[in-house]
């Protein structure tokens, strides 16, 4: 309550002096207020829940606007990636006021509705919908493919949902995940052991391992093993932590995952998110040295942003939701220096907040400039993104995604 007190107050002051045009909201150079900037970035998300909703009480925020995504009147591209929608789920109960878990039960509750109508129906969801669909009451699939990551994040938010409200729905919801992951994905047969990539739409297997995949179901089966006292989660949550061991290098970055033989390690290019990810997802010290070799490789700097970029093979441009979660996992270590460091890619999310080419003013874009190369075949732009929102409010907060909050 004292917190939900003192965001209001900060609104309203920050309100009353853009009103009245003095002070520091109309110097540039004055360093944006952390406290005003989360209590504006929750209103990014607000608004992006309730903009499509049906009468069932069923939301689904869109993903990304303006910029290249909201190119009127030739297109404006509205898909809602279940990951970013995980992440706002988890950002509500981060921050946990009365009107932060209703929104994060209507996406969740959105979640199950897209899992429940599937077109198999075997627990899986996909990896995007249209929110204009579910605001006609019905699923839309827009990204079908079934990748192993976004089933283990939407698994991670049902979990949360379960942790904050008690609701059972939200529990067998992300057990049905989970047990489409084990019955789809796992690998005991090529070493190092793990989970492949999931499917593609024709139902056919993606034969490699993903390090960002397997942190993820190490982070998911390990709250399922707390939410349901039952030790075989555990032991296959401790199955996808040894395969993230196994992609760690000698110089101590984590690499990207394995070749299409499931063995073979892939090296090229060293994404961020392995080397954040093991550390936040694992709590393991042993990817401090990943963390450290982040530091030295893998920050870009563009114009007044400095922060995170996505993998090596492109440090021109920062990547706003890296940043984030850099941000949150040298949080967690707080070695020496850690929480300078920390001020400092929060600092520079906030300028993006505030002056970012296709800002509002509230919401996180994706990138400080278009065009970020993530060495994978895809570009980032600097649009609005939910998911680059989300992270910044956990890293803001604290708050591990891969963890449940301590009771």
């Amino acid at each position: 309550m004292i917190a939900a007190a003192l965001i209001a107050a900060a609104l309203v002051a920050g309100a009353t002096t853009a009103a009245s045009g003095d002070g520091p909201a109309d110097d540039p150079t004055a360093a944006p207020d952390p406290s005003l900037s989360v209590a504006l970035a929750y209103e990014f998300l607000d608004a992006r829940v309730d903009e499509f909703c049906d009468g069932a009480g069923h939301c689904l925020p869109r993903s990304y606007q303006g910029g290249f995504f909201t190119d009127l009147p030739t297109w404006d591209f509205t898909p809602s990636f279940v990951y970013d929608d995980a992440l706002v789920v988890i950002a509500y109960t981060a921050r946990g006021l009365p009107d932060d878990i209703r929104r994060a039960q209507t996406v969740g509750d959105t979640l199950l509705f897209v899992q429940e109508n599937d077109p198999i129906g075997d627990g899986r969801v996909r990896t995007s919908y249209e929110p204009h669909g579910i605001r006609q009451g019905r699923v839309e699939i827009t990204g079908p493919g079934t990748f192993t990551g976004n089933q283990a994040w939407t698994g991670m938010a049902l979990a949360r949902l379960f942790h904050a409200t008690g609701e059972q729905k939200y529990l067998d919801g992300a057990l049905q995940i989970a047990e489409w992951i084990q019955t789809n994905t796992a690998d005991m047969v090529r070493a190092p052991f793990g989970y492949t990539g999931g499917q593609l739409e024709n139902g056919s297997s993606l034969e490699w391992k993903s390090t960002e995949h397997n942190s993820d179901i190490a982070g998911f089966f390990t709250q399922l093993a707390q939410l349901t006292g039952d030790s075989v989660w555990a032991d296959r949550a401790a199955v996808a932590a040894t395969f993230v061991t196994a992609m760690q290098s000698a110089d101590g970055h984590v690499d990207t995952g394995t070749l299409l033989d499931g063995s073979t390690v892939n090296t090229r290019p060293i994404p961020l998110d392995a080397q954040t990810w093991s550390s936040i997802a694992t709590g393991d010290p042993r990817y401090d040295v990943a963390l450290d070799w982040t530091l030295a490789n893998l920050i870009a700097t563009d114009g007044q942003y400095q922060g995170a970029s996505i993998s090596d093979a492109d440090v021109s441009k920062v990547w706003f939701e890296g940043s984030g979660h850099l941000a949150l996992a040298l949080t967690l270590r707080d070695a020496v220096g850690d929480a300078d460091r920390v001020e400092s890619l929060l600092n520079s999310i906030r300028l993006a907040q505030r002056d970012a080419p296709n800002g509002d003013g509230k919401g996180i874009v994706a990138t400080s400039t278009d065009g970020l190369d993530s060495g994978f075949g895809d570009l980032y732009y600097a649009s609005l993104h939910t998911g680059a929102t989300a992270w910044y409010l956990l890293a803001a907060a604290g708050d591990n995604p891969f963890s449940l909050p301590a009771d």
